[in-house]
């Protein structure tokens, strides 16, 4: 399951960085607002803050930075989930205890693998209609 936050925190940061695109007013002072909520974190947030800005202010460099990472994101979210799957088919989807129950299971490859890779392509094909 922390997996699942992990990807869900780096839908959140794509969909942001998105937002920023644009470079309007809005996307400016959100980029502004968003980037230092970061400056919160004690002692690293300020360089942090200072690096995703690309300088001392929200600037062209951040708009380019953050082209970057919307382009980037997507590739480490398909991984992410690549590897949320290979978690889920070895240890159940609920399994808290981690306790083996391998009594009547289904090997992951090629039954799961078959499987999941149908519906990424059923996936694929509802999108591009």
């Amino acid at each position: 399951w922390m997996v699942g936050v992990i990807i869900l925190f780096l839908l959140m940061a794509t969909a942001f960085m998105g937002y920023v695109l644009p470079w309007g007013q809005m996307s400016f002072w959100g980029a502004t607002v968003i980037t230092n909520l970061l400056s919160a974190i004690p002692s690293l947030g300020v360089k942090i803050v200072t690096w995703i800005w690309g300088g001392f202010a929200v600037d062209n460099a951040t708009l380019t930075r953050f082209y970057t990472f919307h382009f980037l994101l997507p590739f480490i979210i398909l991984m992410m989930t690549m590897i949320h799957l290979l978690f889920l088919h070895q240890t159940g989807s609920n399994n808290p205890l981690g306790l083996n129950s391998n009594l009547d299971k289904i090997p992951f490859h090629p039954f799961f693998v078959f499987k999941d890779l149908i519906g990424f392509i059923i996936l694929l094909f509802l999108l591009t209609i």
